[in-house]
C-alpha cells in the first residue's frame, strides 16, 4: 500500500531540505543554524556547521521531539522555472522530473541545480548549459539584497 499523497509530499519536501542551509528551534527555545546533513522518518536531525545555543560546533544530533520549528534559511532552486526556460529553446522535448530533482531534455541530457550533469558530450548539451548557466547566474542575482 502506498502512502497517503500528502504523506509523501511531506517527506519529499523534508528530502529536499538536505544539504541545505536550516534553522531550528527547539522546545526549549534553543535555536540553532546549520547545514542540514539528515533527516528520519521522526525527525531527528543531524546538522553540520553549526551555529547557536552557547557555541559553534562541527556537528550537533536533535532529537525530533525537541524540535518545535525547522526552517529553510536559502531559496531552494526553481526547476520548474528552469524547465520553462529550456522548453522554448527544446519546445516538447523536456520533462521535469521533480521526483529525482532533475529536467530530462531530448530524452539524454539530465539537468539537475548542478547543472548538466549526464549526457553533456553533444552540441545540443552545449545550448542546454548556456541556458542552465544564464539561469543560474540571473537568479543568483536575484537573491542579493
Amino acid at each position: 500500500m502506498s502512502a497517503p499523497i500528502g504523506t509523501r509530499r511531506f517527506t519529499e519536501e523534508l528530502i529536499s531540505m538536505v544539504g541545505r542551509r536550516v534553522s531550528v528551534t527547539t522546545g526549549d527555545g534553543r535555536q540553532y543554524q546549520g547545514d542540514l546533513l539528515g533527516i528520519d522518518e521522526k525527525l531527528n536531525l543531524v546538522l553540520g556547521s553549526v551555529i547557536g545555543a552557547t557555541q559553534s560546533n562541527v556537528k550537533v544530533l536533535l532529537n525530533g521531539a525537541f524540535v518545535r520549528e525547522l526552517l529553510l534559511l536559502e531559496r531552494p532552486f526553481d526547476l520548474r522555472a528552469l524547465n520553462d526556460r529550456l522548453s522554448r529553446a527544446f519546445p516538447g522535448m523536456t520533462k521535469l522530473r521533480e521526483d529525482i530533482g532533475a529536467i530530462i531534455v531530448m530524452d539524454s541530457i539530465k539537468v539537475t541545480e548542478k547543472g548538466v550533469v549526464e549526457g553533456g558530450d553533444r552540441l545540443s548539451a552545449t545550448r542546454v548549459k548556456q541556458i542552465y548557466d544564464e539561469f543560474a547566474r540571473e537568479t543568483s542575482q536575484a537573491k542579493k539584497p
